[in-house]
């Protein structure tokens, strides 16, 4: 951040000074930001990984229906069982505003039921298996909106932080100076205009009884 340069006159003395407090009210704002943004990341960190516990565990039985349907049907009749059916959206995205952090909210529809696939060709875990991640999907969506928020909590943590620490360590440091130098400035010239009016005093006081001794 480049050095505050002014001229060292009163009037700039009295930007200075408001400048300077509008910096310090910023600085205050900004950290009770980062401190509520740092007590919401923490709290969702908390809740994500209770979360992700529960789904990895989830998915895990769900992988491990699938692995059981591959092994029984083959790859490539499981692939062609998968990609069956038409695709329908299932996922509606709306933003909501945490704390000026813009987050992602998945609104999930009504899953299809599982099928569209040859029941000949196709074991039954199969079915098992699609209805387990029917049931995972919804948990699955919640964990990835969490985890987003979270990223972009973390990100805002640091744009903020950066923001302080530039205040606190750079722009207030500064102005404070800037404004003890010019009031010194200041008041060394007040100084010098005071032993210059009292010196004129002197010479007009002797000049007086100069006059009244003719």
């Amino acid at each position: 951040m480049p050095q505050v340069r002014v001229n060292p006159n009163r009037m700039e003395l009295m930007k200075l000074r408001r400048r300077r407090d509008v910096a310090k009210r910023g600085h205050k704002l900004l950290k009770d930001k980062l401190d509520e943004l740092m007590k919401e990341f923490k709290a969702r960190v908390l809740a994500d990984r209770r979360l992700r516990e529960r789904v990895e565990g989830e998915l895990a039985g769900v992988y491990g229906l699938f692995a059981v349907a591959r092994g029984e049907s083959g790859s490539v009749d499981l692939a062609q069982a998968l990609l069956a059916g038409e695709p329908v959206p299932l996922v509606d995205v709306h933003v909501r505003s945490v704390m000026s952090v813009r987050m992602p909210e998945y609104e999930v529809a009504e899953l299809p039921t599982p099928g569209g696939y040859s029941l000949a060709t196709t074991p039954v875990v199969l079915d098992e298996a699609l209805t387990g991640l029917a049931e995972v999907a919804p948990h699955l969506l919640q964990l990835a909106q969490r985890e987003k928020a979270i990223e972009l909590l973390a990100a805002e943590i640091e744009r903020t932080r950066r923001r302080v620490n530039a205040l606190e360590h750079v722009l207030i440091p500064q102005l404070e100076d800037v404004v003890k130098d010019i009031q010194m400035k200041l008041d060394e010239a007040e100084r010098s205009n005071l032993t210059r009016l009292m010196k004129v005093k002197e010479m007009v006081e002797e000049q007086a009884r100069q006059r009244e001794r003719r």
